[in-house]
């Protein structure tokens, strides 16, 4: 059975970032990363630290007992905690795929795996936006129409101006904690002064419906299997 890496969230987007640095300088061909937050904070985009009412809303927040961290992905403010298990993929796209759909092509990449599995375990899988949840995109992964996992990326050029390198990133709810973590990302908000509300019932974990077991080990095949289709399209 595959286990997450235990961490803590500053750790855990800390070593998203060390394995896309990696692979950038040519250290290693990619690299797939599942991480567990051992604590409970809400990560939101470097940018929103411009915001008029920023430094009283993470006071608020932290009060609330969910406090602040930035990161280098863009959206919106996405709850992390111990019900949450992150996997973040990390490949040099091949020059064979051309560069106009790189975007669009790492989130199914990142998506169709996820997918399958609840397929697999007797789900409705889609990918598209759910109104009412927070982060809300055109990826998120979804089970009967409810967001499961949020998802982002970041490119980088690696070593020496050759191919870019993406950091695909998802954020699996896999524990019933949907009432807290909306409750955070708008008190968040409303501190902040930003319009969005969100619905818990927008989302749901996974362990709600399925135990799933097998889910990381299942995973990690499927994406090992991606990478070595993409390192072997790197080819000469």
């Amino acid at each position: 059975m595959q286990h997450p890496l235990r961490i803590d969230t500053q750790a855990g987007l800390q070593a998203e970032q060390e394995l896309l640095a990696a692979v950038c300088r040519g250290e290693q061909p990619d690299g797939l990363l599942f991480w567990q937050s051992t604590d409970q904070t809400l990560v939101m985009p470097r940018r929103m630290n411009r915001l008029p009412a920023f430094d009283a809303a993470c006071a608020a927040s932290a009060a609330a007992g969910w406090p602040v961290l930035l990161r280098e992905t863009g959206g919106e403010p996405v709850p992390q905690s111990p019900a949450t298990i992150n996997a973040a993929l990390v490949y040099v796209a091949p020059r064979s795929e051309g560069d106009q759909n790189r975007i669009e092509t790492a989130y199914q990449r990142l998506c169709q795996p996820l997918c399958d599995a609840v397929t697999a375990l007797g789900g409705q899988a889609s990918v598209g936006e759910v109104a009412g949840a927070f982060c809300d995109g055109r990826y998120n992964v979804n089970i009967a129409g409810r967001k499961w996992v949020g998802t982002a990326q970041r490119w980088r050029q690696g070593l020496s101006g050759t191919r870019p390198v993406v950091l695909v990133h998802g954020a699996m709810l896999m524990d019933n904690q949907r009432e807290s973590m909306v409750a955070a990302v708008n008190g968040f908000n409303q501190a902040c002064e930003l319009p969005q509300r969100c619905d818990p019932q927008s989302h749901v974990a996974l362990h709600e419906h399925y135990p799933a077991p097998q889910l990381l080990a299942d995973l990690a095949q499927a994406y090992g299997r991606l990478l070595a289709e993409i390192r072997a399209k790197a080819k000469p």
